[in-house]
C-alpha cells in the first residue's frame, strides 16, 4: 500500500490534489454530550451562567469547520460552501446529540471539517457548563455519511 503522506525519503508531505476534477463532497458527524439531569434541565432553560449553550457551540462548530486545515496536520485548505450544526437533546438519558453536516465543491473531501465542527461544538458545551458540572463526558465522535470523490458514497450503518 502507498502512503499518500509520506514521500521516498520519509519525510510527511501535503497530498497533491492540483490535477483532481473538483466535485461535490459533503460529509455528517456526530457526538454525545452526557451530563448531569440538573446541568441538562439548566442548559435547556436558558439558565446557564455563561448565557445561550447551544448557540454559542453552533456558531464555534461553524467556526472550526472553516479552519479545519489549520488545525490538522496536512489538511488541504477547503472552500465550504454549507456548514450545519443541530443539537439533539435527550432528557431520559441526559445527553446532547450534536450533528454536523459540511459542504463543498473541491478536491478533496469534507470528513474531516465535519468532524472538527460537531468536536468544537461539544468542547464548547462542556466549556460553557463546566462550572456547574465537570462531570460531563464527550463521547461517540464518529463520521455518519459521506458522499463524493474517488472513493463515493459511506454511510454509518446504525
Amino acid at each position: 500500500m502507498d502512503l499518500t503522506h509520506i514521500d521516498e525519503q520519509g519525510r510527511l508531505r501535503m497530498v497533491n490534489v492540483g490535477e483532481k476534477d473538483a466535485t461535490r463532497r459533503e460529509a455528517h458527524a456526530e457526538a454525545t454530550v452526557v451530563m448531569a439531569a440538573d446541568t441538562l434541565q439548566r442548559l435547556l432553560n436558558h439558565e446557564m451562567p455563561k448565557g445561550n449553550v447551544l448557540e454559542a457551540a453552533r456558531l464555534a462548530g461553524i467556526m472550526a469547520a472553516k479552519r479545519t486545515w489549520e488545525l490538522i496536520p496536512l489538511c488541504h485548505p477547503i472552500q465550504l460552501t454549507h456548514t450545519q450544526i443541530d443539537f439533539f437533546p435527550d432528557e431520559g438519558r441526559n445527553q446532547i446529540r450534536i450533528t454536523s453536516l459540511a459542504r463543498a465543491h473541491d478536491r478533496t473531501g469534507v470528513e474531516m471539517e465535519a468532524l472538527v465542527a460537531v468536536t468544537h461544538a461539544a468542547l464548547t458545551v462542556y466549556d460553557m457548563c463546566k462550572a456547574i458540572d465537570r462531570g460531563m463526558t464527550i463521547q461517540d465522535v464518529r463520521l455518519t455519511f459521506k458522499n463524493g470523490g474517488k472513493s463515493g458514497l459511506y454511510q454509518r450503518s446504525k
